[in-house]
């Protein structure tokens, strides 16, 4: 079993920067991802990091200004978010999967509960 707690999300002005933070704790994690969906919109990948390795990809549309990196320890995974627009406000979402270095939702088996991330023009 895999428990993941999201913290970090709030109201933050386009042009800003926000740090989501996502502690986790369990066994059998390859991949460690963040999705996020808006209202009246599917869910999206936003970007992963593999557990061993540290491989990074992203979504085209947070590419440059969003950074996911994890902690030494390997129990808390962090999104750290640059440049918002408000098309980036969204419910967002840490997520932990058993295959290595997926970006489908559908291969990740644990989900946080969502932190909001309000971005204002």
């Amino acid at each position: 079993q895999v428990q993941l707690v999201e913290s970090g999300g709030g109201l933050v002005q386009a042009g800003g920067s926000r740090r989501l933070s996502c502690a986790a704790a369990g066994r059998s994690i390859y991949t460690m991802g963040w999705f996020r969906q808006a209202p009246g919109k599917e869910r999206e990948f936003v970007a992963r990091i593999t557990w061993y390795g540290s491989n990074t990809y992203y979504a085209d549309s947070v590419k440059g200004r969003f950074t996911i990196s994890r902690d030494n320890a390997k129990t808390t995974v962090y999104l750290q978010m640059n440049s918002l627009k408000p098309e980036d406000t969204a419910k967002y979402y840490c997520a932990a999967s058993k295959y290595s270095g997926s970006i489908d939702s559908r291969q990740y088996d644990y989900w946080g509960q969502g932190t909001q991330v309000t971005v204002s023009s």
